[in-house]
């Protein structure tokens, strides 16, 4: 039987390394961040809609999504993030229903969703990893690696679910605060985890 996992972490915590580590190993990665760009790129219905809902302002003038644009506008308008999903949120599990209805039988499906907490749909997996590291740890790595200022990276940080709410709908929990090695340990025994209950479903 395939067992459908949900994997979610905070901005800068590594989920990006663990989903890659996971496919790596043979899971079936269904990214959602992925798909969002796919179902807005130019000539998609999907950019149509938001075109329609939000004008061609939006339009880079080669005529794909002015992403930094989008970015801006809904960041700042927690309303106008709301009409986005409301367009975007069903053409990507379309999407991804898709993707995973082509796995294998018993595979692991791993569906990589930045924002599970925020919207509610940890209840329709079978198991949810959750990749944490401390704020102070996320902050460091967006200003060092990223470039950002602390105000901004802070900013970010509030704009998604605690830290609490996200490790309350864990049923793993992969700590990312040492080595690439470490990490790729511990996330090699959640997957050896997965594998034996879809091998003993």
């Amino acid at each position: 039987m395939t067992v459908r996992v949900g994997l979610t972490g905070g901005i800068a915590s590594g989920k990006s390394t663990v989903s890659a580590i996971l496919a790596g190993l043979g899971a079936v990665v269904v990214d959602a961040d992925v798909i969002a760009r796919e179902v807005v790129a130019r000539g998609t219905p999907g950019l149509a809609a938001v075109v329609e809902e939000f004008g061609p302002d939006l339009l880079t003038p080669d005529g794909e999504l002015d992403r930094p644009a989008m970015g801006a506008l809904v960041f700042a308008d927690p309303a106008a993030r709301r009409r986005l999903e409301a367009i975007v949120h069903p053409l990507v599990q379309r999407r991804s229903a898709e993707l995973e209805a082509a796995a294998d039988p018993g595979a692991v499906v791993v569906h990589d969703i930045p924002l599970l907490a925020e919207v509610g749909r940890a209840g329709q997996f079978d198991a949810v990893v959750v990749v944490d590291a401390p704020t102070e740890v996320q902050v460091s790595r967006m200003v060092e690696d990223r470039g950002w200022t602390r105000e901004e990276a802070e900013a970010r940080i509030a704009a998604q679910a605690s830290r609490e709410d996200r490790l309350s709908i864990a049923t793993h929990v992969v700590v990312n605060t040492g080595t690439l090695d470490d990490l790729r340990r511990r996330v090699e025994e959640v997957y050896a985890e997965l594998s034996a209950r879809a091998g003993a479903a």
